[in-house]
């Protein structure tokens, strides 16, 4: 990042003044007097730092962020202003803008917010260089192997399943692998398998005809038929049981699926993508995954590598999540993590992988204001260990809780002490595994992920 400082004001004292006090500092200043000039300067070459009068006479300093922003990317901004008010004052700080000062200022003040606002920019880690968007980000050899995989498969017509653990980015992989396939333009239909209740499922998947069953008041199309001429991605397909795996294995065989009530077969020609989160010879072992089942599905395999099996591609990871809160929150400038800092979160497991990574960074936007708050990150780190290996704290008689705010808190504690397995889960609470589907749904739990073997 640059140390040149453009600093921008209409008054030519003030203008000289604070060029003087910046150069004597050692720092390589350019002026401009307008917001014509400001353009002209930033078009000629690129600034770590930009000082600006917020009124230039012929235009505001708020309406030239955006030409600083796109000819300067990553420069700082210092606004000053004789006349601020509440707006601007809002505009700069939505607009991530680094200070806001009033007039008049000791220049010695100037200069050490100067001096501040530069040694973030080049705290920065480099930028995510440009090119075509990117659905899977990273350039460890691990997920490069993963790259190569998806390219050599994608326009082929085989089923491929994709191994992983929770978190590590299998769907992204089943949606390049429909991106670069033979039929991009036909739909992408994903299923989670396992957030469904059984009694559900084989409606979901293969359709159902009005009147099959008590509440079919229409017809229904499946997940499958959705999927004519695209793509249908079966996300944990470990959890179907094996009267489902039998009938999906007829439609990956014959191309056939038999809607619930319908009186002869739909022919269904879709791409089928497989992922999940088990060792799928241990699922064949324990008798959860038939065997043909799993041969027939995995025509492919691809196996996605856990996020501490790639730590240096964290750096990169962090960097897109930060742009992406950027534009979401519509700020320019939420200030990237320091070396230490990532040196932080490049010691974590991160056990939820790339997901867990994603929502921390999240929260460390909101909780901190910044990625470059070390002890701040190995505060939030700290707090999330000790919330996973400690039992959250039984309700008391005083917490005025509800009924079912009550039963929503220990069935939370169940599946916490059962790892999300859901069969075990079942069991302790004294209930059907589709009852604990069911309860889950009407109590806003989510069921995703963990191993579900007895």
């Amino acid at each position: 990042m640059s140390d040149r400082i453009l600093v921008a004001d209409d008054d030519p004292t003030l203008l000289e003044m604070i060029g003087l006090a910046l150069r004597k500092e050692g720092f390589a200043v350019t002026p401009a007097a307008s917001a014509a000039e400001v353009r002209a300067r930033l078009a000629e070459g690129t600034f770590g730092l930009v000082v600006s009068d917020i009124y230039l006479g012929d235009a505001s300093a708020i309406e030239l962020l955006d030409d600083i922003h796109r000819l300067s990317p990553g420069a700082a901004v210092i606004l000053v202003t004789a006349q601020g008010t509440v707006e601007t004052a809002a505009a700069a700080a939505a607009a991530g803008v680094f200070d806001y000062l009033a007039k008049p200022f000791r220049l010695e003040e100037l200069v050490g917010r100067v001096r501040a606002a530069l040694r973030r920019t080049r705290q920065r880690p480099p930028p995510v260089p440009t090119g075509p968007e990117s659905m899977i980000i990273g350039n460890h050899p691990a997920i490069v192997e993963v790259y190569k995989a998806v390219a050599r498969v994608a326009a082929l017509p085989v089923p491929v399943l994709i191994n992983g653990e929770t978190g590590t980015g299998k769907e992204l992989v089943a949606r390049a692998l429909h991106r670069y396939g033979a039929n991009p333009s036909g739909p992408f239909v994903p299923l989670n398998c396992g957030a469904i209740p059984e009694s559900l499922l084989e409606s979901e998947l293969f359709g159902h005809r009005r009147g099959s069953f008590t509440g079919a008041v229409r017809d229904h199309r499946g997940a499958v038929e959705t999927a004519e001429g695209g793509t249908l991605f079966l996300d944990e397909v470990g959890e179907l049981t094996p009267l489902l795996q039998v009938k999906l294995l007829r439609f990956l065989q014959e191309g056939e699926i038999r809607p619930l009530g319908a009186d002869s077969p739909l022919r269904v020609t879709a791409r089928v993508v497989a992922a999940t989160h088990r060792d799928p010879r241990r699922a064949i072992e324990g008798g959860e995954l038939r065997e043909d089942f799993y041969y027939r599905l995995a025509g492919y395999e691809i196996t996605l590598p856990p996020l501490r099996e790639r730590r240096s591609d964290i750096p990169l990871l962090v960097e897109h999540f930060r742009r992406q809160l950027e534009q979401r929150l519509g700020r320019h400038d939420l200030p990237s993590p320091t070396s230490e800092a990532l040196d932080v979160l490049e010691g974590h497991d991160w056990p939820g992988n790339v997901r867990e990574l994603e929502s921390f960074v999240q929260r460390a936007v909101v909780d901190l204001g910044s990625l470059a708050d070390v002890g701040g990150l190995e505060r939030l780190l700290a707090r999330g260990r000790t919330s996973a290996q400690a039992p959250p704290r039984g309700p008391a008689i005083g917490d005025d809780l509800t009924l079912e705010e009550l039963e929503r808190l220990h069935v939370e504690a169940v599946l916490r002490r059962c790892h999300g397995n859901r069969t075990r889960a079942a069991a302790i609470l004294g209930i059907e595994r589709k009852s604990l589907y069911r309860k889950a749904q009407r109590l806003g739990i989510p069921l995703d992920g963990g191993d579900d073997t007895p």
